[in-house]
């Protein structure tokens, strides 16, 4: 079974699952106390949408318990004497691997918290998940060619580009070390 938590120094990952998703939906105001987490203003951010959900939903619903972990996570800054935990942040895989061990990555965080690592931090954190499953071999990311901050986040996890992909968007792909158990 896949672990559906995952900590770095500062962040929680956190698994999203069918209840969680379902509250962000359609019940907003239950979603942060299911989380146990502040929202951030402007959440949800970036390029996690709307439809985004509404495909992590229907994965999860369509794939049962084998699905969890292998598509939507939250990042939730782990709370301070002076902050509670706060949601900044959602990353994931758009599934599990192919054959060849290869899935793709995707991350965004919210505007109030950028500009701090943030983004970095869970960018390995999911890495770092990806090689607990035992699983992944391959990791592929995309990113417009106007986000350099986005494309740092890449590079800075050990990412390099290869090339273009047909819609414009830039492409990074990394090696997995799978752990041993």
């Amino acid at each position: 079974m896949i672990p559906l938590i995952h900590q770095t120094p500062r962040l929680t990952l956190l698994a999203a699952s069918r209840a969680l998703l379902t509250a962000e939906l359609h019940k907003p105001r239950y979603f942060p106390v299911l989380l146990g987490a502040a929202m951030p203003t402007d959440w949800p951010p970036g390029e996690y949408d709307q439809e985004a959900m509404h495909y992590f939903l229907e994965q999860l619903t369509a794939g049962g318990r084998t699905a969890a972990g292998w598509y939507g996570w939250y990042a939730i800054l782990k709370a301070t004497a002076t902050m509670p935990a706060t949601l900044i942040g959602a990353g994931g895989f758009m599934g599990p691997p192919d054959a060849t061990g290869t899935t793709e990555i995707g991350y965004s965080v919210s505007a109030d918290w950028r500009r701090q690592g943030l983004a970095t931090e869970m960018v390995s954190g999911l890495i770092e998940q990806a090689a607990r499953t035992g699983m992944v071999r391959h990791l592929l990311a995309y990113t417009h060619p106007d986000n350099p901050a986005s494309q740092h986040v890449l590079l800075a996890n050990g990412f390099q580009a290869a090339g273009t992909h047909i819609d414009g968007r830039l492409r990074f792909e990394r090696e997995v070390e799978p752990e041993v158990a």
